[in-house]
């Protein structure tokens, strides 16, 4: 009885554990983002998500996942602002079970107005979104 109690710890530990461990790849070819910009897709005010089936086949415990910014946005300071919050929010997402689908490669645009906005309501958008997605 002890024995099945902790097997099913030591399970539920490693469970946590590839969940955390979970790391974001990008997408390197424009054939590639072609095919995941002709998928499915969410538009709101703070960015675009792209989605499709993984036609890639990534290593274990990855998400293929890229971020753009235009440079209509600004200058490159900005950009990387927007894309790391918007990487951030990604990342706390990961660790909700179940919020994010792996077995997809996105594609996030990201716009002017994720800036400015507080990272709190930009984090409710974007669980919204990955859930419509799936």
């Amino acid at each position: 009885m002890e024995e099945s109690l902790l097997l099913e710890d030591e399970q539920k530990e490693e469970k946590l554990y590839q969940l955390k461990m979970i790391k974001l790849e990008s997408l390197k070819k424009s054939d590639h983002f072609k095919l995941v910009l002709n998928g499915r897709k969410i538009h709101t005010n703070f960015y675009s998500i792209f989605a499709t089936k993984n036609f890639l086949k990534p290593k274990k415990n990855t998400l293929l996942i890229s971020f753009i910014a235009k440079k209509k946005i600004g200058n490159a300071v900005k950009r990387n602002r927007i894309k790391r919050k918007l990487k951030a929010i990604t990342v706390k997402i990961l660790k909700i079970k179940g919020a994010i689908n792996i077995n997809y490669t996105y594609i996030i645009i990201c716009k002017t107005k994720s800036y400015t906005e507080k990272h709190d309501k930009i984090l409710l958008e974007m669980q919204n979104s990955f859930k419509k997605l799936n």
